[in-house]
């Protein structure tokens, strides 16, 4: 079990006691525990049982819950908490927008007990009668249950990734061979993934099918398998899973036929002479090939990496042999927007920098939250002051590693930065975020985004739809404009990495180097586990066809700091900040 699970036991155990209108300081205790283990930078399985209140500062009765978390799956007060709480309750807590308070009123006033139940009352408008409710908050409740039902059978790419990794390495051992591969949209590197599929060559396929009946977890679906298809879905979030069976002879052909798109394997190949093969379709039908590469050579056409087959025009430009190298995560030299325990990071500056030192980066970014951020301690003037002061010791101890002095400065409602111009004078870069009032048309989006854009101290556009995927749908915004509008004031877009987000969309990276815009990748790290998250940003960049060398963060030290000193100079600095505060 990892520290994440245990997280989310803690977390849900605070909301379940909430719900039950318990007492609050044992409530506050319960996310106290959840908020130590978020700080930790190991795991928390691998240490013995009898030092875990040492190791991790806990408390002996929190340390003892984990320890039986660990050992047993769950506590005991989690275990009495879901024994008087109906299953549907408990699946409404994680609806987006209704805490543990509001469907304590539902459950308890309209005997609600499922979110199919809240839906229903909702639109016979009884929600929006309830104290504390209203007809707006009975919309919000409507529209989360509609993203929420629209997101079942869906993973992350990452949860995805994991279930296609573990079921592969079970086939893997099961039929003693190493021709099983995963395929379909986990190779895709799609950011949601509704079907886990695998390819496995085997002479035995009704091995695989016992298999993986038997497997935790897995419910199969007979009325969809055949001998050589296993099909069914997973109990945990009901995403389809289905494992191909083919023979070692066609397993090459298999892999190929489910890692691309439909667009990508019909789509006629240019130039193709009469009576040959007119799509790859057709050509992997005519003749066996052992190698995906001999399949595009075959074809007259640059190899096409499994993330660009999408049909989006790779194929002309792999007749033209003008596929770029993809970026690779060896590239990138510095992790840029980062935060820190100066707003609601985990982990100290100190930590966060010597962590990625030790990996063998060169720079960091720290980009903790502005003043208008009240729900993240965002920093004020006299904050900002301090943390510029430990930078500036930190680097002198740390060289020739550097910390870029940044901030993620709130855009606000009418487009401009958080803090006058006398402060963002300061850092050295701004990340530009959107993080409230995120109720907005594509014009007001848009129009907000702009001015911010047009601000000559914002370096970096953050997170741009401010989208949480399978939680919360992005405000709508014209792409094309926000481009076309970073190009021409010399703006970077940062690709945000935490799987969570991946904004900028993948589906418009192609556009944005067209216009000759940089981009970042940004793990929006508030733990030094976070920088791994650079790996999803690096997948969704390869996706839109980007390159070391138009990735802002693949250069050097030296580069990025002339590039942030020469942005600096173009502006007319205001001078009172810097003499009545950091004088």
């Amino acid at each position: 079990m990892d520290n994440r699970a245990l997280i989310r036991a803690f977390r849900l155990a605070a909301q379940l006691m909430e719900l039950h209108d318990e007492n609050p300081f044992k409530i506050r205790a319960y996310e106290g525990t959840a908020t130590a283990l978020e700080q930790l930078s190991f795991p928390v399985a691998d240490i013995e049982r009898t030092g875990l209140p040492d190791r991790t500062g806990l408390s002996k009765t929190a340390a003892a819950r984990v320890a039986e978390m660990l050992d047993t799956g769950s506590f005991e007060e989690l275990t009495r908490l879901l024994s008087i709480t109906p299953p549907g309750v408990v699946e409404l807590l994680k609806v987006k927008g209704i805490g543990p308070k509001k469907i304590r009123a539902l459950w308890r006033e309209l005997g609600i007990e499922s979110p199919q139940q809240l839906r229903e009352a909702a639109e016979r408008d009884e929600v929006s009668k309830l104290k504390g409710f209203g007809k707006k908050t009975q919309e919000t409740i409507l529209a989360a249950l509609e993203f929420t039902q629209q997101s079942q059978g869906k993973l992350l790419y990452p949860q995805a990734e994991q279930l296609a990794d573990e079921l592969a390495a079970q086939l893997r051992t099961a039929l003693h061979t190493e021709q099983v591969a995963v395929a379909g949209e986990v190779r895709r590197r799609l950011e949601i993934v509704e079907n886990v599929q695998l390819i496995a060559a085997t002479d035995k396929p009704w091995k695989a099918h016992q298999v993986l009946d038997k497997l935790e977890g897995l419910v199969p679906d007979p009325a969809q398998s055949g001998p050589f298809a296993w099909r069914g879905t997973t109990a945990a979030s009901g995403v389809r899973v289905e494992v191909l069976l083919t023979s070692k002879e066609d397993f090459t052909k298999e892999l190929f036929l489910h890692s691309a798109n439909e667009a990508h394997l019909s789509e006629a190949l240019p130039g193709t002479a009469p009576g040959q093969p007119a799509s790859l379709r057709q050509l992997i039908n005519k003749e066996r090939f052992y190698q995906e590469a001999a399949i595009y050579e075959k074809a007259g056409l640059q190899y096409v990496e499994p993330e660009m087959r999408e049909g989006l025009g790779e194929l002309a430009l792999a007749k033209e042999h003008k596929l770029p190298k993809l970026l690779e995560e060896k590239d990138l030299r510095g992790s840029l927007h980062n935060h820190s325990t100066y707003s609601d990071g985990a982990h100290s500056l100190r930590e966060m920098a010597t962590f990625l030192r030790d990996k063998g980066y060169e720079y960091l970014g720290i980009c903790d939250h502005s003043q208008a951020a009240h729900y993240a301690n965002g920093l004020s003037p006299e904050r900002v002051r301090q943390q510029h002061r430990e930078i500036d010791q930190l680097n002198q101890e740390l060289a020739p590693f550097r910390i870029f002095k940044g901030i993620e400065s709130d855009i606000l409602s009418d487009g401009a930065l958080d803090y006058p111009p006398t402060v963002l004078n300061t850092f050295d870069f701004i990340v530009a975020s959107v993080h409230s009032n995120l109720r907005m048309d594509e014009q007001k989006a848009t129009t907000r985004l702009l001015r911010a854009i047009e601000n000559p101290y914002t370096t970096m556009l953050g997170h741009p739809t401010g989208r949480l995927l399978l939680r919360r749908e992005g405000y709508p915004i014209n792409h094309k404009a926000i481009i076309d509008a970073c190009a021409a004031h010399g703006v970077i877009i940062e690709i945000n990495s935490n799987p969570w987000r991946l904004d900028l969309d993948w589906r418009w990276v192609h556009y944005a180097l067209e216009k000759g815009v940089q981009l970042s990748i940004n793990p929006d790290a508030h733990h030094t586990d976070g920088y791994a998250d650079m790996r999803y940003g690096v997948m969704m960049g390869r996706k839109g066809g980007l390159t070391k060398e138009m990735t802002f963060n693949a250069k050097s030290m030296e580069e990025v700091a002339a590039y942030f000193a020469k942005r600096k100079a173009g502006i007319k600095a205001p001078l009172e900040f810097k003499d009545s505060l950091f004088g």
